[in-house]
This record gives C-alpha cells, structure tokens and sequence, in this order.
C-alpha cells in the first residue's frame, strides 16, 4: 500500500499547492483593475504581496517544525481553511491597510503552511525517484499560471475584483480542504516505524546543529537569491505587457505559457537531478535563470514575451524542487519540515523583494527595464552562492564510494 500510497501524497501536494499558490499570485490579475476601482496606487497594493511573502517567511519554519512534531495533515488542513477564509475577508475589505494585513499576513501565512510541509512529506515518502517525486509536486503548483490565473482574468472581466476574490476563495475551500485530509505522515516517521539504519546515523545531528550549519546557511542564501531573481519578473509582467500595449487577457496568457513551459522543466530537471545530481543540474538552472529573466527587458511585443517566458518558465521552475533533493541528501528525515521551512523562508524573503521594488522602480522611471537589470545579477549571486555548497563530510565519502 505504501508503495502506491506514496503517489496519492504526490497528487494531493500538487493540488494543494496549485490552488494556494494560485489564489496567492491571483492579486497580479487584479492590481489594475483594483487600483482603477479603488484608487490605492499600484506600489500600494504591490506591498501587498510583499507582505505576503513576508509572512511566507515568518511562518515557514514555524509550519515546517509543526509538521515534524504532528505530522503533515493537521498543518495544510490548517493552512487550507486559514487561506479560503482570509481572501474573503480580504476582498471586502474597505482600506489599503486593511486589505494589506488581511491578504498579505494572513493568505501568505495560510500559503506557507502548504509549502514546506508537502515537500517535507514527499521526500520522506520516497527512497527512489525523489526528484521526480518533488518535481511532479511542484509542477502541481506550476499549474497555477494556466488555471488560476486565467481563472482570475476571467472572473474580473465579468465581475468587480471583490465578487471575484470570493470566487477564489470558495474555490479554494472546495478543493484544498478534501485533499488535505488525504496527506499522511511518512512511514518512517509512523511511531511504529522502524528507523533505517542511514537515518540512525544521520539522526545524531541535532535541529540547532542543522541549522548553525554553513551547508544550511549556504542554501538559505542560494533561495533568497534565486527567489529574488524571478519575483519581481514573475509579479510586473502581466503590467509590464499591459504598459507595452498587450490587452489584459492576451498579458495574463503570458503567465499560461510561462507555466506550461515550468511543467516540462520541473520534469527534466528533476530527471535530471536524478541523473546527474541535483546540485550540478541546479547550478547551471541558476545560471540560466540569471540571463532568462534579463531577456525580458529587450521584448514589446507578445510573441517576444512568449518566447521569453518559454525560456525563463523552463528554467525557474525546473530549479526550485531540486533544494529539497539536496536537503534530503544532507539532513536527517526528522527534521525535513524544519530544514525545508527554513529554506523556504530564505525563499519568501526574497520574493518579497520583488513586488515592491518593481512597484517603486516603475513608479519612479515609468520603465521596468532597472528590475531586469537586477534581476540577473540577483541571479548571478544565487549561482555562485550554490556552487559554494559543499555537501557534509559523511555525504562527501558516501558520494565517493557511489
């Protein structure tokens, strides 16, 4: 049963994380219609999602040890609940402050208890096929860009912003809460259990070592970078494509071909990390994410954003499941929650970066073009940041001897 089992925890974390992080980035689709109904300017409501991602980081370590000590389940059903409720106080609130701290801290907080939890629990479910576990996980959250997204543009051309908030967040309740009570702790994990003697020897690092350690600190700082790399590309482009002239359903595909793109490079690249280790697949990721996301400074017309967003979704979403690969290979099972939490927040952190930057940016220069700029040399940090990883010394001889 576990052996098939196993697949279902896949299934359900991709849902999950579909609908979270697509009700999440739903705000991009309304900023405009939001600023024109309501006349909270663009960086306003941008900060936003700062704060969301803020959150995301505050809570992300909280929730990933939660799920150690309780397991998965309780954790995400708590999430899912928090989350469908907080969007449908957000839409009716009646103050910029206000939809700031009911969408920012409570939807990125409810979103964080999905994350790190779900990819906590899947690699604990799988010895073989790891990377491609984690990565089909991730390609559930990929998904957001060509269903929820497309969702939110739709909803807001035939009703206002609000009416369309609640939309999401009923859909979220229908489809988050049912697959939640689906996710099961890892068998390894069960009290009755009986621990692998690879997990014996790995389970004399304590949490407060794991976390002191440079490995966990080099990958923190690798997240923050990459993170910061595609966040404010991920969140300005639809307003980018807007301001070059592209009408609003036509920008908003531009997200659904970024993400169809992400679904074949969370693929290969887990594949890939399989094959020839997650780190080397996930350095060179890096480097090309780097140069991806500074294409789009030089694109005006749709069929050049497509192309660009082919490329840069490829990449960027291909990268992020395989730091649970490496996390997996270097950390005691135990505290996947913890480790994976904490890297995530790393993570949110520098997503949070770039909502408000480009916001500013945009609003001081009329022009995005700065943003990419930025962008890729945030990019050409996270690589060189991870290059510098160095496996523990244990990992190191088990390498060697492989």
């Amino acid at each position: 049963m576990n052996q098939s089992y196993r697949w279902v925890i896949v299934a359900a974390g991709g849902l999950l994380g579909c609908v979270a992080i697509g009700a999440m980035f739903s705000l991009p689709v309304f900023l405009r219609p939001m600023s024109q109904d309501t006349g909270w300017s663009v960086t306003g409501i941008s900060t936003a999602m700062t704060i969301g991602f803020l959150a995301m980081a505050g809570a992300s370590m909280a929730w990933g040890n939660l799920s150690d000590r309780y397991g998965p389940r309780p954790v995400v059903l708590t999430g899912s609940i928090v989350l469908a409720g907080s969007l449908a106080l957000a839409s009716r609130a009646d103050s910029l402050v206000e939809f700031q701290l009911l969408f920012g801290l409570l939807v990125g907080a409810a979103t964080a208890a999905v994350f790190a939890p779900m990819m906590a629990c899947v690699t604990g479910w799988f010895d073989t096929q790891r990377g491609l576990a984690v990565s089909l996980v991730s390609a559930g959250m990929g998904m957001a860009p060509m269903t929820m997204a497309p969702l939110a543009a739709w909803l807001v051309t035939i009703h206002d912003w609000r009416t369309s908030m609640q939309i999401i967040a009923g859909i979220a309740a229908v489809l988050m809460i049912p697959a939640a009570l689906l996710v099961r702790r890892p068998p390894a994990l069960e009290p009755s259990a009986q621990t692998q003697a690879t997990e014996e020897a790995q389970s004399e690092m304590s949490v407060g070592q794991a976390v002191r350690s440079p490995q966990f600190v080099t990958l923190m700082l690798a997240n923050f970078f990459c993170c910061a790399t595609h966040s404010g590309p991920i969140f300005h482009t639809v307003s980018y494509a807007v301001t070059c002239g592209i009408p609003m359903l036509a920008a908003v595909s531009i997200y659904s071909v970024e993400g169809l793109a992400g679904m074949f490079g969370r693929l290969g690249f887990g594949v890939a990390g399989d094959r020839f280790g997650a780190q080397r697949v996930l350095v060179l990721g890096l480097l090309a994410q780097a140069f991806g996301v500074l294409a789009y400074a030089f694109v005006g017309q749709l069929a050049g954003f497509y192309a660009v967003a082919v490329i840069v979704g490829f990449i960027y979403a291909g990268t992020m499941p395989l730091y649970a690969v490496i996390i997996r290979e270097n950390f005691p099972l135990k505290m996947m929650g913890t480790i994976i939490g904490g890297t995530a927040m790393a993570g949110s952190l520098g997503m949070s970066t770039g909502p408000l930057l480009g916001g500013l940016i945009y609003d001081r220069f009329g022009t995005y073009a700065p943003m990419y700029v930025g962008s890729w040399i945030l990019g050409l940090a996270a690589m060189l940041v991870l290059w510098s990883f160095r496996p523990f010394p244990e990992k190191r001889e088990q390498l060697a001897v492989a």
